[in-house]
């Protein structure tokens, strides 16, 4: 594995046009900006925020939001922000077994941060507005990797119903190609 200094020592500048992995602390990304100036946003990325700031100032409504990622720690002001201004909001991935247990769900052996039951259980609150999806019980000794069928239809019958869609992190851990299915779907056109 190369240090960002060593990738560094490859170039005169650098130009981040990777919206999907801006934000990860790798050294291809984050750390030769300590070595390489400038280190800038290119056009595409530009282009990307640009249309995210729009769709989420002025969405055509229905609005709705997917959000999915492992842990609600690294997505709270993402979802704290969306239940402030989508009419749709549809967690997954990991984070969503910390909002199952906060509800009472058997989760079995899936991603759980406990310390974060009170905060499921706060924006749960907030959501009830919203509309919540039910979750079946996890046998103990099982993990959830991936939505399944039923969710991927119940979520693709819904986003047709919208307008504008904004989608941010994995339904599943999509590493594997078995679990992968939640996340790979992609049966609507994004903004």
């Amino acid at each position: 594995m190369s240090s960002p200094r060593k990738l560094a020592a490859l170039a005169d500048l650098y130009v981040n046009d990777a919206f999907g992995t801006a934000h990860r602390a790798h050294a291809c990304t984050e750390g030769v900006t300590k070595y390489l100036k400038p280190a800038v946003a290119g056009f595409l990325m530009q282009k990307e925020l640009d249309y995210l700031v729009g769709a989420v100032a002025n969405p055509k409504k229905p609005f709705a939001a997917i959000v999915g990622g492992s842990k609600v720690s690294s997505k709270i002001s993402v979802i704290e922000s969306l239940l402030e201004k989508v009419d749709i909001l549809i967690l997954g991935g990991g984070m969503i077994f910390t909002f199952y247990k906060a509800q009472g769900y058997s989760v079995g052996s899936s991603l759980v941060e406990k310390d974060k039951l009170e905060l499921a259980t706060t924006l749960l609150e907030k959501a009830k507005t919203k509309g919540v999806v039910p979750a079946s019980a996890i046998p103990d000794g099982w993990m959830g990797l991936d939505v399944g069928p039923d969710s991927i239809k119940l979520f693709s019958e819904t986003m047709d119903t919208t307008q504008t869609v904004i989608w941010n992190g994995p339904m599943g851990v999509f590493e594997f190609e078995k679990f992968a299915a939640g996340t790979d779907v992609s049966p609507i056109t994004l903004l």
